[in-house]
Parts: C-alpha cells; sequence; structure tokens
C-alpha cells in the first residue's frame, strides 16, 4: 500500500470496523476507499490552488506589459549579487521596475497581448525591466550597464506593441531620455527667441533716438 495512503487510514482500524457494523475483512476495505477519496480531494484542490495563482500571476504580468512604454528583456545569468545589487539600483532611479518571472507564465500573457513574436526570446534566465514613464530607459540602463558587464546580456524589448530584436533594443538605448530631449527642444528655440528679443530691442531704442531729435 502506498505510504501516503496508509498514512490516512485510523491506526486503531478495529475500532473503525466495529462502528461500521461490518467484519474485519470489510472494514478495511472500505476504509482504503474512504482514504482514496480523501487523498483525491486534497489533491485536488491544491490542483485548483495552484491553478488559481498561476492565472493571478499571468494576469499581473499581462497588466504590467500593457501599462509600460517600454520593455525590455535581458540575461542575467552569471550576474553575482553585488553586480545583480547595483543593476537594480540604477533601474530604480531610473524609474524602471525590474522583475524576474517564470518564462512559462510571462509567455502565457505575451500571448494574450499579441505579442507572439517576444515568445522566442523567452528561454533561459530571463529578467524583465518595464519603465512606465520613459519608453527607451528599459533598453537604454541594461545597455549601459551590459558595456561594463559582459555578463548581462540584451535579449528583446517591446515599445508601442512593437518587438524588438537584440539589435533593435540596442538602437532604442542610443536615444537620449525625454527629459534630455526636452532641454536640447527648448535649447533650439533659445537662440531664435534671443535673436528676435535683440531685435525688438533695437527696434525700441532707434524709436526712442529719433523721438529725441
Amino acid at each position: 500500500m502506498p505510504k501516503g495512503l496508509n498514512n490516512c487510514l485510523p491506526r486503531n482500524q478495529n475500532k473503525v470496523s466495529n462502528y461500521f457494523g461490518l467484519p474485519m475483512s470489510m472494514g478495511r476495505p472500505l476504509l482504503i476507499y474512504f482514504a482514496v477519496k480523501k487523498l483525491w480531494g486534497g489533491g485536488h484542490t491544491v490542483m485548483n490552488k495552484n491553478r488559481t495563482l498561476k492565472e493571478a500571476k499571468v494576469a499581473e504580468i499581462k497588466e504590467k506589459l500593457e501599462k509600460a512604454q517600454g520593455v525590455a528583456l535581458a540575461n542575467y545569468q552569471g550576474l553575482t549579487v553585488e553586480e545583480d545589487t547595483m543593476l537594480r539600483k540604477s533601474l530604480r532611479e531610473a524609474g524602471v521596475e525590474y522583475k524576474v518571472y517564470k518564462n512559462t507564465l510571462v509567455t502565457l500573457a505575451a500571448r494574450e497581448l499579441g505579442l507572439e513574436e517576444l515568445v522566442q526570446h523567452l528561454e533561459g534566465p530571463v529578467s524583465i525591466a518595464l519603465g512606465y514613464e520613459d519608453a527607451t530607459a528599459p533598453a537604454r540602463v541594461l545597455f549601459n550597464f551590459a558595456k561594463d558587464h559582459k555578463k548581462l546580456e540584451l535579449k528583446a524589448g517591446v515599445v508601442e506593441g512593437i518587438v524588438y530584436d537584440k539589435a533593435g533594443v540596442e538602437k532604442l538605448a542610443t536615444i537620449p531620455s525625454r527629459e534630455v530631449l526636452i532641454a536640447k527642444l527648448l535649447g533650439s528655440f533659445k537662440a531664435p527667441l534671443s535673436n528676435l528679443a535683440y531685435l525688438l530691442n533695437a527696434i525700441k531704442e532707434k524709436k526712442e533716438s529719433e523721438s529725441a531729435e
């Protein structure tokens, strides 16, 4: 008899047989029946619980992928604890969330979102960086970190529903942050505005000079 099943049987089986009013020869099979039922019911409960947890985790991943402006995947195998801590700090400072999920769960979430091309990159130890405000921040931080720590390898990324391979993510990493782009844009306006202000001031001074004459 399987060990687990034997543990489900009462220690004093004679008393249970007497309780049912059956001889020992018939009481033991009945006890085994109830023991099997108990084991099956417990296993069924565990399976349902695991399925519920799995569905909840897939829903969580799906929500994060939908919410993120940009996503980058990387192979983190080989990173030391110190290096991993440094990476997480860099990502956190850039406003990027860093997660490690089971590839099977990410695959289910990606397929539900129609990101089938992302699935092929979900092999081996894969971490996910999610940027909710800056679409290129995940790729930029991971790329810069990978240059100094060769153990980290970019795998793929997603921006606005488009899946990029490693080469594509590296190109995304060269795009400056939103703050830098805004600063450059304002800088490009500054020179013409300064020239205009100088011209208007010159016209004003000329009119004042003519009026004084």
